[in-house]
């Protein structure tokens, strides 16, 4: 290889080397031009995509503008107005402040910057093509700037091999926007996409009203405020019920002063807060506003200005992690016991259980039958049940039986255990060649029916409904269908549209009531699975007996046998552990035998 000289390279290489850093999509030339309007104080900022942001990106503003002599100077590399010495990057009140942003997108586009400052009898304009200056001259606009990017990275086609479809790029801004309006509730933002409008909002929202245009409402029911300050910082926002929580962490939307990052110590203390909550696999929903003084956090991290860096991360985490404390302690939990009945109601007898084992029916055919067959328990006097005092025309109270003798262990076949019997109506006991074991029965059934789902109902098997359930679609819930609705309908799901924003479901899975299947409908759409096995794995753990569900013998023994059956039978879908076993061994220390 020959040596080459050293040489300054050609300023347009310069800022193309430079704009990677800077532009890696058109969601980042959203970020960078929707940051400027809010730096120039607008209170409207109104974005256009065409083709995902590909063949035009258009921002326009009501900010304070430009003033003629500055426009070329503003797409010149290292221009900037927000700062003019090293002291200021400690103190930075604004999202831009490195002068890099608008010369790195020209330098891959064709950009035109029109903008009027107030004073000035007419609006100016600038165009860049590629890093060079092409054209400027006076141009017709009432106020404020509207920058328009054209034929982003034809110049470097090999930038565009790196982007995901039109779709997915146009999701991405979408993302970016709303991220800036949950910031900036006082500004107005609105969004269009080819021509159709995607969003429209208001000024003046609050931080609920804001996430409820783009989380499910079955999300967005279950978040709770907090709001926790300590020595001069503070932590504030919206954190979801760990019922509603997802597979993806999409949903953790963190800001620093307004700015939103992607910080892995504010992931860490949210994840911690919820600890005992959430299964590993899980992700809460949350809006964080961390809000300090400027000199505590660095912002000059990383070019795109995504990455913070805090002076005593200790406290921060703690912080972080008290308010939401705060936030979870004080939800009600609807999701662990049930409300009392009203005085005066009189209370109904349970509604009989809706659980269903995949494997052979049962030997009898109720659980008198059951009963019967291994010794009724002892009869209770109606005189017991009013207080002791028994009524003119009660019948004699029946004569007390000896208790039933316990039913005698059963072999599990080859497998080499033994079932004993339930425990605290949530485990069943076995024992085994070398000690003893506990089964935790949601964990097994949950097992017993994903492998049921995953071997069965991929095909497509539907159970159709005489009358279509109609509800009715929140756009994100629209959104997310198009990208899973394959999957629901491989699930056994039939649906059709119904009108604008409504859908008709029209066949369930085999084996759910029209009721269940429309909860777990709703729960795939509103994010609570990220694709096939995250649906089989939903709808196993939601449709498992439970802990504290009483199981006759002979339904344990099915469900032992058809556990027996699974692979990676030692684990649920989530990964917790459905077995846990004792060996002499580890009886003996128990017990501090050895």
């Amino acid at each position: 290889m020959s040596r080459r000289p050293i040489v300054l390279l050609p300023e347009a290489l310069r800022n193309q080397i430079a704009a990677g850093e800077v532009v890696e999509r058109p969601s980042s030339v959203v970020k960078e031009l929707a940051e400027n309007s809010l730096d120039a104080g607008a209170r409207r900022v109104d974005v256009e995509l065409s083709r995902g942001g590909l063949a035009l990106i258009a921002v326009q503003d009501d900010g304070g503008g430009v003033p003629p002599g500055e426009l070329a100077l503003a797409v010149t590399r290292h221009a900037t107005s927000k700062i003019a010495s090293a002291a200021d990057l400690w103190r930075i009140a604004t999202f831009g402040f490195r002068g890099e942003a608008l010369p790195s997108i020209a330098s891959v586009s064709l950009l035109r910057m029109t903008s009027r400052f107030p004073g000035e009898p007419e609006a100016r304009y600038v165009e860049v093509e590629n890093g060079r200056l092409r054209d400027e001259g006076p141009a017709a606009l009432a106020s404020g700037t509207r920058v328009e990017v054209r034929g982003l990275f034809q110049s470097v086609p090999a930038r565009l091999k790196f982007l995901r479809s039109e779709a997915t790029e146009a999701r991405r801004c979408q993302d970016i926007l709303m991220r800036m309006s949950l910031a900036r509730p006082e500004v107005a933002f609105s969004l269009t996409l080819d021509g159709r409008e995607s969003f429209r909002l208001p000024p003046g929202q609050d931080l609920a009203a804001r996430l409820a245009r783009f989380w499910p409402p079955a999300v967005c029911q279950g978040l709770r405020p907090f709001d926790f300050g300590l020595d001069g910082a503070r932590a504030r926002g919206l954190a979801g019920d760990p019922a509603t929580a997802q597979g993806r962490g999409e949903r953790i939307l963190c800001f620093v002063n307004g700015r939103a990052v992607q910080d892995r110590l504010l992931t860490r203390a949210a994840r911690n807060a919820y600890q005992g909550r959430l299964l590993t696999s899980e992700f809460p929903q949350l809006a964080l506003f961390l809000e300090l003084p400027p000199d505590e956090v660095d912002v000059n991290v990383h070019p795109a200005k995504l990455e913070v860096r805090f002076r005593d991360e200790g406290a921060i985490f703690s912080l972080v992690r008290r308010a939401l404390l705060q936030a979870l302690e004080a939800m009600a939990p609807t999701a662990f016991f049930e409300v009392p009945p009203s005085s005066g109601e009189r209370e109904s007898a349970p509604a009989p259980s809706q659980r269903s084992l995949p494997v052979e029916p049962p030997k009898f055919g109720s659980y008198r039958e059951f009963r019967s067959s291994y010794g009724e328990s002892p009869a209770v006097p109606f005189s017991s049940v009013s207080g002791g005092v028994p009524w003119p025309d009660d019948p004699p109270p029946p004569r007390p039986q000896p208790p039933a003798a316990a039913p005698a262990p059963v072999s599990l076949g080859d497998s080499g255990l033994t079932y004993l019997g339930q425990v605290a109506d949530t485990y069943l006991v076995l024992r085994t060649p070398d000690g003893l074991a506990l089964l935790d029965q949601h964990a097994a059934h949950e097992r017993v029916l994903f492998e049921n789902m995953r071997s069965g109902r991929t095909r497509g098997e539907s159970q159709p409904l005489a009358v279509g359930l109609e509800l009715d679609l929140h756009p994100s819930e629209a959104e997310l269908l198009e990208e899973i609705g394959a999957d629901l309908r491989r699930l056994g799901f039939g649906f059709r549209e119904a009108g604008a924003g409504r859908l008709a479901l029209t066949a369930v899975p085999p084996g759910l009531d029209a009721g269940k299947a429309m909860e777990y409908f709703r729960a795939a759409v509103s994010g609570q699975s990220r694709n096939l096995a995250g649906l089989w794995t939903m709808l196993s753990c939601r449709s498992a007996i439970k802990a504290g569900d009483v199981l006759a013998r002979d339904e344990a023994l099915a469900l032992l046998s058809a556990w027996l059956d699974c692979p990676e039978r030692d684990y649920c879908p989530h990964g917790r552990p459905a077995l846990v076993a004792f060996n002499e061994a580890d009886l003996e220390k128990l017990f501090k035998r050895k």
